[in-house]
């Protein structure tokens, strides 16, 4: 089994022109067209089991349609959904609550597009509720390709919040990109051992030697398959996972049973239970 722990689906009716835009600004080309639809098309060629979309709400008036299509779709067609929450929602211990009682196992925040460092006091807020409520949090890590001028998640900000949240957030925090795009070396100097899950989106291809490395040192047990779909193709990111030479039961981990742990049982799972 494999599951894609980190991919991104838009609107049908914005998709097109959303990809062109975030095409354009981050330089990068897309896998696949954007749309829900497309990323089912694509599991299913490229042998991917189940897949975990993360939307980001870049703005507070988006939380509601978001969770709700979120809600709707969760566990639909193998894919499962995280919630939106904006850093200035008007209503934080609700919006968390709606999206525990939909059944989306957590939330996802994006420093960068959300225009926030990792360690606001907003943030860690927002972290503290989530994970008291059981969810997890997936963010963003790192350089972000579209804003390399600043990064807005450092391995230092994740330790602020790790110390200021210690005993709430542990194992709760996903750090994506094996814990930030373009940092390996900082990664490898402060984040080895750190009480957080990290996924392999969109990494493998940059620097695998410090890819595995990572891997290995942080633990397979701690390792979640991502591929960061439609911006790059899970079916190669596996095979390049597979180069790496881990053993099968640490491909199992992190091809799919950790992901189990995080999402429960998804073979029964569906959207509001």
């Amino acid at each position: 089994m494999i599951i894609d722990f980190h991919t991104h689906t838009f609107p049908d009716a914005i998709a097109e022109k959303t990809i062109a835009y975030l095409t354009e600004k981050g330089g990068i080309k897309p896998y696949r067209k954007g749309t829900l639809g497309s990323l089912i098309e694509n599991m299913r060629r490229s042998g991917i089991d189940y897949s975990v979309v993360l939307p980001v709400a870049t703005l507070p008036k988006q939380e509601k349609t978001i969770n709700r299509v979120s809600a709707e779709n969760n566990g639909k067609n193998h894919v499962f959904f995280a919630g939106g929450i904006h850093p200035d929602c008007a209503d934080v211990p609700g919006t968390l609550d709606c999206i525990k009682e939909s059944g989306l196992f957590g939330i996802k925040l994006h420093p960068d597009y959300q225009g926030v460092h990792f360690d606001d006091p907003r943030y860690v807020n927002i972290m503290r509720q989530a994970a008291e409520r059981g969810l997890y949090i997936v963010t963003h890590a790192g350089y972000d390709v579209a804003y390399r001028d600043h990064v807005h998640c450092t391995p230092d900000m994740v330790l602020r919040v790790l110390k200021e949240l210690s005993g709430v957030i542990d194992n709760k925090l996903i750090l994506a990109h094996l814990g930030g795009y373009d940092m390996p070396g900082e990664v490898l100097q402060k984040l080895i051992g750190a009480p957080v899950w990290m996924d392999t989106a969109a990494v493998l291809r940059l620097y695998p030697e410090k890819c595995r490395e990572i891997i290995l040192r942080h633990g397979a047990d701690k390792i979640l398959f991502a591929s960061d779909s439609p911006w790059d193709s899970p079916s190669d990111y596996a095979a390049i996972l597979k180069s790496f030479d881990l053993g099968a039961e640490a491909e199992e981990m992190i091809f799919h049973r950790n992901a189990e742990k995080i999402l429960g049982d998804i073979k029964h799972r569906r959207s509001g239970t």
